[in-house]
């Protein structure tokens, strides 16, 4: 299928164009994160988009399979990082490090199992699905809040969701960790 008529594709590759546009608009000053809180919604909804798209228009390509968790792992880690240097503050840093470390660390073991032919044993559960919903709630409150120009309760709803979404990071890796034990800890013959 040719690339430039897989609609899901090309929302992926959207959403990963919009990565550098949301980090300049950010830093705009006013009305900035107002504008970067529309761009980040504009390509959370491309990652929906995108998955319900493939699958209702039997565009699913092994590209699309490989872009689209890298473009939503791009989108998060760099709305964090965003919102860890607005803040400075270890309440909104310390679920930013946990949901960072568990991106990298399951990305490295989804790498490893697909070398040993077992990629599918760790293919993505519906907790995963939901702890990322989760997270796009939660960063589009803490990118959108303004001590000037919005409700503390805006703040708080974004730091409780950000900590649910840890947890639910912390659990989704560990039936990661718990489906892929068996060929972690298979001995290897020399």
């Amino acid at each position: 299928m040719d690339l430039d008529k897989n609609i899901p594709t090309l929302f992926t590759f959207f959403r990963i164009l919009l990565i550098p546009v949301f980090v300049v608009v950010f830093y705009i000053p006013t009305d900035g994160h107002y504008i970067a809180c529309g761009i980040f919604i504009l390509a959370a909804i491309t990652d929906w988009l995108d998955g319900y798209l493939a699958r209702k228009l039997s565009q699913t390509t092994s590209l699309g399979q490989f872009l689209d968790p890298v473009a939503d792992k791009l989108l998060v880690v760099v709305a964090l990082v965003m919102v860890v240097s607005e803040y400075h503050m270890l309440l909104i840093s310390l679920p930013a490090a946990i949901i960072i470390g568990r991106e990298i660390a399951v990305s490295a073991l989804r790498e490893w199992m697909s070398t040993v032919g077992k990629g599918l044993k760790i293919s993505v559960i519906y907790m995963a699905k939901l702890k990322t919903a989760i997270q796009m709630m939660a960063l589009t409150l803490l990118i959108v809040y303004s001590p000037e120009k919005s409700s503390l309760y805006v703040f708080a709803t974004g730091v409780g969701l950000l900590y649910v979404s840890a947890i639910f990071t912390i659990w989704s890796m560990y039936i990661y960790l718990k489906n892929a034990w068996p060929d972690l800890t298979l001995a290897q013959n020399k």
